[in-house]
């Protein structure tokens, strides 16, 4: 397959927006957190059920979006999605007790979430960009939905601030909509039904893929790329907090993630594509290891506190491209969207994981000690799980070795 330079970059272009949009909005939910509670009477506890409700569904829902995406089109999904997606945001508005909070912001924006972001717009773009171009694209598609981040955190603090949370959360329902168009104008010239016309039903494909050593390898390696990002994310600012620094810093810092962010999602694509990915996984989750624990050994300060986050920003999302470009190579695009699905379900369970235990083992112990060494130990576990992946297409493999 061939394109020509200008059908590329508008698949870029569309892909990158789509990605924005949807990881855009659902990292400003932690600053609904505060005004909701407030105005509504609710305990924090119930917020961050919702919220933690919305990570589950979304990691369970991806397999069976992925596989809609690749048995009907992707379009129908992003569609479905964003429709999802405006009715959660618009729930949520109008939640006038924790169940409906659940629904709204927990369960539909869940789904919306699986039928909107890497796993279905990849599954597109596998077939709209030539195979050895697959890294670097999703490498600028991460990098450039990161910058998408970047932009509406900022936007949705000063919204709320201004017109307050509800309007601000109809606002965002507006936002959500413009994914439909979006996904029908990179879903363009793209076969639906690709995986419906292979040879390959989806059982065959599902045996094939847990039977093969690598696949599983990577998903373990998913698995604590999600323990990870979830942790800090969460657990982070209390840490910092914990240590005397100032709000300002965490908020700083968590901003300096956003932005480094982008350098390293398009970084890690591209060098998948000169490399090979398996020792870009095993490198960036090495380093978020060394990175962690110089943080910890180092003397806390506003300043070890930002080149932490600028490290952590570098190493983020940069698993994202070769993971899903492996996939692609092993197995090839007919069932990308569900393969890389259940793999990202190892993600989010990971997920679950961090945020978990880290206010179990906080709870139990009266530190967060033992899970940053949980978290270095399983960066370096990862790293020696990705060193062994094949990354030969399967179809290679079975071919006949010319005599």
């Amino acid at each position: 397959m061939s394109l020509s330079r200008r059908p590329l970059v508008a698949v870029l272009v569309f892909a990158a927006l789509i990605v924005g949009v949807a990881m855009g909005l659902r990292h400003t939910f932690g600053f609904f957190l505060g005004p909701m509670t407030r105005d509504l009477g609710w305990t924090r506890e119930t917020f961050a059920f919702a919220m933690a409700m919305q990570n589950l569904v979304w990691g369970a829902a991806q397999p069976f979006a992925g596989y809609l995406a690749d048995r009907f089109g992707a379009r129908r999904v992003l569609s479905g999605g964003s429709v999802l997606y405006v009715c959660g945001l618009a729930g949520m508005a109008f939640s006038a007790t924790g169940v409906g909070l659940a629904a709204s912001g927990g369960l539909m924006i869940g789904l919306a979430q699986s039928g909107v972001t890497y796993a279905v717009v990849f599954s597109a773009m596998s077939r709209l960009v030539p195979a050895e171009r697959r890294s670097w694209s999703m490498g600028v598609v991460a990098a450039a939905g990161s910058f998408g981040q970047f932009l509406m955190v900022p936007a949705a603090s000063g919204l709320i601030q201004g017109i307050g949370w509800h309007l601000t959360l109809l606002a965002m329902a507006a936002a959500a909509a413009l994914i439909i168009p979006l996904g029908a104008m990179l879903t363009r010239g793209v076969a639906g039904g690709a995986a419906s016309s292979s040879g390959q039903s989806v059982r065959e494909a599902l045996r094939e893929a847990f039977g093969e050593k690598s696949y599983l390898l990577l998903t373990a390696g998913y698995f604590v790329c999600g323990f990870q990002l979830a942790f800090i994310g969460v657990h982070g600012p209390a840490y910092m907090a914990d240590k005397g620094l100032a709000p300002h810093v965490a908020t700083l810092t968590l901003a300096m993630v956003g932005l480094f962010n982008i350098v390293g999602s398009y970084s890690s694509g591209h060098l998948g594509s000169v490399y090979p990915k398996r020792y870009v996984l095993a490198t960036i989750y090495f380093l978020r290891s060394v990175a962690i624990a110089l943080f910890l050994l180092a003397p806390i300060s506003e300043w070890t506190t930002y080149a932490f986050g600028a490290a952590m920003g570098l190493l983020w999302l940069s698993t994202i491209p070769p993971t899903t470009a492996i996939i692609a190579q092993v197995f090839g695009v007919r069932y990308l969207g569900m393969l890389t699905g259940f793999a990202f379900f190892s993600h989010q369970v990971g997920s679950f994981m961090g945020v978990w235990l880290g206010g179990r083992l906080f709870d139990v112990t009266g530190s967060y000690d033992v899970v940053w060494g949980i978290c270095i130990a399983l960066g370096v576990f990862a790293a020696l799980v990705n060193l062994p992946i094949d990354e030969r297409s399967l179809e290679s493999r079975r071919a006949p070795v010319p005599a």
